[in-house]
């Protein structure tokens, strides 16, 4: 695990802005954000978003760095609450893209020794991987 740098702090409160501005707690429809930045320096941000089949927040900032031509990922962070005051680890089903789509990409971890990254694909060990 590895120690949070001042980028860091600035990722997760891109995560928190995110949700702050779209917090929904009548229908509950977005109540977390994630941020996720590149190689490049660039962040993108995303909130969940609940229907029949919901997306999470992590998947919504990924897929809008995939779509504006993002390939190469370093960290990333999603946040619960109102404020975004809950740092929370991603889901099973994120945890599974994480490792298909960014495995070296370090994940923004709540632990007992405070806030701390650990790469990706040491979240889903004897994770499924697509034969190519």
């Amino acid at each position: 695990m590895h120690m949070l740098t001042d980028l860091d702090a600035e990722l997760i409160a891109a995560a928190q802005d995110a949700i702050r501005a779209n917090y929904d707690a009548l229908h509950c429809n977005h109540t977390v954000g994630a941020a996720v930045r590149c190689k490049n320096g660039r962040v993108y941000v995303g909130v969940n978003v609940y229907s029949i089949h919901g997306a999470c927040a992590e998947q919504i900032a990924i897929g809008t760095a995939i779509t504006q031509g993002e390939r190469d990922f370093e960290t990333i962070v999603a946040v619960r609450g109102k404020d975004g005051e809950e740092v929370i680890p991603p889901c099973g089903n994120c945890r599974q893209m994480l490792c298909d789509y960014m495995p070296a990409c370090e994940v923004i971890l709540a632990t007992d020794q405070g806030l701390r990254k650990i790469p990706a694909a040491d979240l889903l060990p004897f994770a499924y991987h697509v034969e190519e």
